[in-house]
């Protein structure tokens, strides 16, 4: 079966979710939405205080070469364009606060229209207006993926319907309950990118899926194919080498093998974009861990307050240990509750006390770390130069090429927090590199 060397096999733990339908929040009072939730430069406010706004009312434009459009996710008023803490990297930026007015009236520029006659040029233009980015949770624009170099001839479109992370179910449902939707998506970023072999890649826990998106893949050629449940077996480097058997070069990305991959969520808001000029301002986003009441799939507008999802899950049932956006291999920890979702919010994780208690020790030299590194690193060592300072030649040992999936730091029985040291070692690496 399909699949990578390295990983791991963390508890799946998803059965608390998998099962359940996404469910639609009930529309928030108000709305916080930074207008930094992408790879690349923040968009642009181009609202002030006390403007009307309606749900999809472009907000924030692109601002650079790498950016993407921001989205009023509610009907209502500008109650303030405020520098607010981020919540992922807590650095300051623009926030764009909206009070809605509980109409949920939409702009007039989103009805469906006829795309089947749109050049190129005008899908990618109105991928990169639309605001749709990766959300699988990198985030980054599709639309500049989706137009590659011409020196950088793509021949594979993948598309990611794994869902390794533990805990989220969100895509699975997604499969499940809008498989023709996904496919039509799919159908017009393999138009873009002008390629034949389009490969739906998901993980054998999730049958299901399997069945469904096959089904709904028949008649386009495209194909559904399992691959082993393996963490990360979702990350982009992963999947390539699982699907197509290629390997990704060292600080390369995947058009510089042929490859383009694609989350399924991000396909179904290609196609919302195209099929109805829908751009994204809500996602599907799953709620759960042993300290949620009674978790959930839904469908959540973004800039809405994370404990307006908790509430609507019935509370917290127990001490919170811990506050994830996302899942616990990748995700990112939180200090509160007040912070927004946003388009990479993939889940809201909340674990209990019990689950975040744990003692670092000395590492004792297994190599665990090692064999369990899907990109081949030697993490313990990579940690040693870390600590002594040595930076420069952490670099050179291959550091930026560490995808921060935390295998190394699940396989750790010395809990070494060794994805916290690479993280610092690379911010310190790129502060270093903006002084030159």
């Amino acid at each position: 079966m399909l699949t990578f060397r390295g990983g791991v096999h963390p508890r799946e733990s998803k059965e608390a979710t998998e099962h359940k339908p996404v469910e639609v929040l009930p529309l928030p009072a108000r709305v916080f939405i930074p207008l930094s939730q992408h790879t690349g430069a923040p968009s642009s406010p181009v609202i002030k205080k006390g403007d009307p706004v309606k749900t999809g009312t472009l907000i924030g434009e692109p601002a650079g070469r790498i950016s993407a459009a921001t989205h009023a996710s509610v009907s209502g008023t500008v109650a303030d364009v405020a520098d607010l803490p981020h919540p992922l990297t807590g650095r300051r930026g623009p926030t764009v606060i909206v009070d809605s007015d509980g109409t949920d009236t939409p702009d007039g520029a989103i009805k469906e229209r006829d795309y089947s006659r749109f050049t190129n040029e005008q899908i990618v233009e109105a991928l990169r207006l639309s605001g749709v980015v990766g959300l699988g949770g990198a985030a980054f624009p599709t639309y500049f993926k989706l137009a590659p170099p011409k020196e950088k001839p793509i021949d594979t479109l993948l598309i990611n319907g794994c869902e390794c992370e533990p805990f989220l179910t969100a895509d699975h449902r997604l499969m499940l309950e809008q498989p023709a939707e996904i496919v039509e998506g799919v159908a017009i970023m393999s138009r873009l990118l002008g390629v034949k072999n389009v490969l739906i890649a998901i993980e054998d826990n999730k049958p299901d899926a399997v069945k469904t998106m096959s089904s709904a893949a028949a008649s386009s050629g495209f194909k559904a194919r399992k691959l082993k449940t393996r963490y990360p077996q979702g990350a982009e480097k992963q999947l390539i080498k699982a699907c197509v058997r290629r390997e990704v070069p060292s600080g390369g990305l995947p058009m510089d093998v042929g490859c383009v991959v694609q989350n399924v969520g991000t396909a179904l808001a290609v196609r919302d974009a195209l099929r109805f000029n829908r751009p994204l301002y809500e996602r599907v986003t799953t709620v759960t861990g042993p300290a949620v009441k009674e978790p959930k799939n839904l469908r959540v507008r973004v800039g809405t307050p994370v404990k307006n999802l908790i509430e609507f899950c019935g509370g917290y049932s127990a001490e919170v240990g811990k506050l994830i956006m996302g899942g616990p291999m990748m995700g990112i920890a939180v200090s509160t509750d007040e912070v927004p979702v946003l388009k990479g919010t993939s889940g809201v994780l909340v674990l209990d006390r019990a689950a975040t208690v744990f003692k670092e020790h000395d590492c004792i030299r297994c190599g665990r770390c090692i064999e369990a590194c899907p990109m081949g690193l030697a993490p313990q060592c990579l940690n040693n130069l870390i600590r002594r300072g040595k930076l420069e030649q952490a670099r050179a040992e291959h550091l930026k090429d560490c995808i921060e999936c935390g295998c190394c730091a699940y396989a750790c029985p010395a809990k070494i927090r060794l994805v916290h040291h690479f993280k610092y070692a690379k911010s310190e690496l790129a502060a270093m590199e903006r002084k030159q």
